[in-house]
């Protein structure tokens, strides 16, 4: 019986660790903001989206960075499906060269993506 429990857990801990893989991975920080892990694949996908899109920066009387909330005058934009679907959730601002990934309920910045 023992046998067959340790088996069910360790088969059980296996398959919630492959679900556990997504594209994006959430991590606590420090501060206002978490910590965004973006794959490498969806980063190009990003950057693609800003050249192929030739996104105008907006510009700011301060400087736009990670933590900070973004002025309610600068309008937020949605987040493209295709840049991987853990970050729909989010807003974005193209500011300063640098796609910044942005909380839409509290405006705050929580990624830059260089």
């Amino acid at each position: 019986m023992k046998k067959l429990f340790l088996l069910s857990a360790a088969a059980l801990m296996i398959s919630t660790g492959a679900f556990a893989q997504s594209t994006v991975v959430t991590t606590t920080g420090t501060g206002h903001a978490a910590a965004i892990q973006i794959e490498p694949q969806y980063r190009t996908r990003i950057k693609s989206y800003v050249t192929e899109h030739h996104l105008r920066p907006v510009t700011t009387k301060e400087k736009i960075i990670v933590g900070t909330t973004v002025p309610s005058d600068v309008e937020l934009e949605a987040v493209p499906a295709d840049w991987g679907p853990s970050l729909t959730q989010y807003r974005y601002v193209y500011s300063g060269e640098r796609v910044m990934l942005v909380d839409p309920g509290t405006r705050t910045v929580v990624q830059e993506i260089d």
